[in-house]
């Protein structure tokens, strides 16, 4: 078998974003997560709109429905040329 063929299995402390930590095991040098358990909508029964740069009002713009023209006008056909 060759020698340290496996990488290092280390316990690091891994940062979330809402200022929490927690220790883990991971090759890594250290981790960065954007939600953990303490934050996150699941666990703690809130819910957040987390809007980026107005998405969501971009969203509901493109796809919001035209305004509702007459729908009992007939509608006019091309005639064809005689």
């Amino acid at each position: 078998m060759k020698p340290n063929l496996h990488p290092v299995y280390q316990t690091i402390t891994a940062h979330c974003q809402c200022g929490n930590t927690f220790e883990t095991r991971s090759t890594a040098k250290g981790i960065s997560v954007e939600v953990c358990a303490l934050c996150h909508p699941y666990f703690t029964g809130k819910q957040r709109l987390i809007d980026t740069a107005g998405r969501v009002d971009r969203f509901r713009r493109k796809y919001a429905t035209a305004p509702a023209t007459d729908a009992t006008a007939p509608a006019t056909e091309p005639t064809a040329p005689s």
